[in-house]
């Protein structure tokens, strides 16, 4: 029961996180500025589902930026480099945000994130506003609906931005699970 408290949503976990990116930049994603919103992606280069989302995570980003959105890539393989992260996110049309490789898993612990993809939405506070799936494209493993009719993460972040309540803070992601 303790280990399910540490990861409630909206409260602070691990405040200070910093990881490089794979540029040799120091990044802490989870510093936000005030009015703004940061969206991490937790991914893996050689699950389906991940790769599946390149394109709406790349779109998300874009459409986002302009509202106070940062976004960024968190690959979750300990065993990859930075130049495989770096083919991998411009094999499946990545865009120009920060991209990390969490190897001791500090981001993955900090956010409570299980399953890649899983989005996580963090706030000025350093609190974690929603962490979940994109939208419901899966119903389970392998089986994808023809129809999207939940966009999780967009209502999260229009929510986030309008200051209000996050209607559902957390979802279940479906893919493969972080080792």
């Amino acid at each position: 029961m303790k280990a399910l408290l540490l990861f409630a949503l909206g409260t602070i976990l691990h405040p200070g996180v910093a990881l490089r990116d794979i540029d040799g930049v120091m990044r802490e994603p989870m510093k936000v500025a005030k009015g703004h919103a940061e969206a991490l992606f937790f991914i893996t280069n050689d699950c389906p589902v991940s790769n599946y989302y390149s394109r709406e995570i790349h779109r998300i980003c874009d459409d986002y930026a302009q509202r106070g959105v940062g976004c960024a890539l968190v690959y979750t393989d300990a065993t990859l480099t930075d130049d495989q992260a770096r083919q991998h996110a411009k094999e499946y049309g990545h865009g120009s945000y920060p991209k990390m490789v969490d190897r001791t898993h500090t981001l993955v612990k900090a956010t409570g994130a299980a399953v890649t993809p899983t989005a996580v939405v963090i706030r000025p506070d350093e609190s974690i506003a929603y962490r979940g799936r994109i939208d419901n494209f899966y119903a389970a493993l392998g089986k994808p609906r023809r129809v999207v009719t939940a966009h999780d993460l967009r209502d999260a972040l229009d929510a986030v931005l309008a200051g209000k309540p996050v209607a559902k803070p957390e979802t279940s992601p479906v893919g493969c699970y972080i080792q």
